[in-house]
């Protein structure tokens, strides 16, 4: 639905390294990068973006959400993020609320941004 999203961070290594470790299940890597006020910018296969770069400024925490392909990578994510630094706030598992297959997992990014990887696909 987008093409990229950019949001300023406090401790732009951190959350470059946070993004990294967690977000690898997906296929998350550095597209580009230059200096870290003007930024990072990651992606996986596919066109859109995720860019991060350093501020004082202190902005309004988020609600990111990842798409994964199998329960697995959101398991993955999930176990990567804790590693990174990220804390939990929401286990991997069904959210039947959102709909029958709706299974993620929800983490605290270094800057208080709600992190989330989802599988819309019913289990293999």
């Amino acid at each position: 639905m987008f093409d990229h999203v950019k949001f300023g961070v406090s401790d732009y290594a951190a959350s470059k390294s946070f993004f990294l470790q967690a977000l690898e299940p997906i296929g998350v890597k550095v597209a580009s990068e230059g200096t870290p006020t003007y930024g990072v910018e990651l992606s996986s296969k596919s066109n859109v973006s995720l860019c991060l770069f350093q501020t004082e400024e202190k902005p309004a925490h988020l609600h990111l959400a990842f798409a994964a392909e199998n329960r697995e990578q959101v398991d993955a994510f999930y176990q990567k993020a804790l590693q990174a630094g990220g804390k939990d706030n929401g286990a991997p598992g069904l959210r039947p609320e959102y709909h029958a297959n709706y299974y993620a997992a929800f983490v605290i990014g270094p800057d208080g941004h709600n992190i989330e990887v989802v599988c819309s696909n019913p289990a293999n």
